[in-house]
């Protein structure tokens, strides 16, 4: 392209001095011309002049006299009736200007110039056009390999951001050239390059919810059926293979959770539920899990509340809170439902050491974790709370303390006001 630019840039230049400059060198050969055909002639009747004077006043006429009186430096031939012809200066050869001139007396005079000087003359005029439309042409190409450069290395670096995000690499280069068509590109590609990181975090997002969301109910359902391989006892086996069919519905909602919030995180589903029933499937589901390393999970509080949510996130959200406190905690993980205003809260509590000081309120961001685990599960459980219109805190370090509040409905006639164990 540059090669291109250059040689379109000259040939436009060389077309113009073409047809300019020949243009300009008639006209100034033409002006030369004249100038010393109007000189000559000039000169002749400056001449005729003198002679009439001298003649009328009696003077002599000869060439020393004229020759002072005119200045004339070119060759003049004076002819006066009854006179000899009287010559200034030396006759040019060759091809010559003349100018002739009568007088009153019949006199004549006629004055002659060499037409070289008038081609040297023309030949200088040819020089300094020469020059300037060598100029002309120089600066021609300084300015076409400089828009050439202009142009052509934007277009190189938009070539190189456009295979960088082929290739994968979906960095922004933020880069402007000063040229309104090339900027235009280059913000259409540094979007398509914000859209691209977005929608691969997104992917990468979704990935490691997915990991770390499907774990704990595949884990769950892993221990039911072994349960059911090493028992005899039919009924024992019908109540397994019911709670793990349950379990297998939960996890179809977990991963349908997923991919809903994978296209939209702030979308949710929240319908009227019964709280108890969400908090005693938590407890059917871990206590197995509990009960294998010899701890405790129990849950108390207020009972007959029905919250406004998606059953599904708000499961996923306990089993965050639970999962938590068995890998992190230590001691009895308990579980207290309790009423404010208009909201119903379902705190999680266990005797472990609690959240470190540092970490704080950080606990909920992504890859912030206390004991080398992936850090997802909190942020995870508050982004589920959240999209149904729900929040999750951590109401207290030492112990911990994390508590999940949900609309509540009006209180029914079948709430329990009295903290119970159960």
């Amino acid at each position: 392209m540059r090669r291109r630019l250059i040689n379109s840039t000259l040939a436009v230049v060389l077309v113009v001095i073409a047809v300019f400059g020949v243009s300009l060198v008639l006209v100034e050969t033409r002006t030369i011309s004249n100038s010393a055909q109007e000189s000559v002639e000039s000169e002749a009747r400056g001449l005729v002049s003198i002679v009439e004077s001298r003649l009328t006043s009696g003077e002599p006429v000869n060439p020393g006299i004229l020759a002072e009186q005119s200045g004339a430096k070119r060759y003049a031939l004076i002819e006066i009736p009854g006179r000899r012809p009287i010559e200034i200066g030396e006759r040019p050869t060759g091809g010559v200007i003349r100018g002739v001139a009568e007088g009153k007396r019949n006199e004549r005079v006629t004055v002659e110039e060499s037409r070289s000087s008038v081609t040297s003359e023309v030949g200088r005029s040819l020089m300094i056009i020469g020059g300037v439309a060598l100029l002309a042409i120089i600066a021609a190409v300084l300015l076409a390999v400089r828009q050439a450069n202009r142009l052509g290395s934007p277009l190189t670096d938009l070539a190189e951001t456009a295979e960088r995000l082929g290739s994968g690499d979906p960095r922004p280069r933020h880069k402007r050239y000063g040229v309104p068509e090339l900027d235009r590109v280059a913000d259409v590609l540094d979007a398509s390059a914000e859209r691209i990181a977005r929608m691969l975090t997104a992917e990468r997002r979704l990935a490691a919810d997915a990991s770390h969301q499907l774990r704990t109910p595949l884990t769950a359902l892993s221990m039911r059926l072994e349960e059911i391989t090493v028992t005899d006892d039919l009924q024992t086996v019908k109540e397994e293979a019911s709670i793990a069919l349950t379990q297998v519905e939960r996890l179809t909602d977990v991963v349908q959770r997923l991919l809903t919030n994978s296209r939209d995180p702030r979308t949710g589903s929240a319908v009227a539920f019964d709280l108890d029933e969400v908090v005693k499937q938590q407890l059917e589901e871990w206590r197995p899990a509990y009960r294998s390393v010899g701890r405790a999970i129990v849950c108390s509080g207020k009972r007959g509340m029905r919250a406004v949510g998606t059953p599904g996130a708000v499961a996923q959200v306990l089993a965050a809170l639970i999962e938590n406190s068995l890998m992190h905690g230590g001691g009895t993980v308990a579980l207290r439902t309790r009423a404010t205003g208009n909201q119903a809260v379902v705190e999680v509590t266990d005797e472990g050491p609690g959240v470190p000081a540092d970490l704080g309120a950080r606990i909920f961001e992504r890859t912030i974790s206390g004991r080398n685990s992936t850090g997802i599960g909190l942020a995870v459980a508050r982004d589920l709370a959240e999209a149904d219109g729900g929040r999750l805190e951590l109401l207290q370090q030492h112990p911990p303390v994390f508590a999940l509040f949900l609309s509540r409905l009006q209180r029914s006639r079948t709430e329990d006001p009295e903290p119970t164990v159960r």
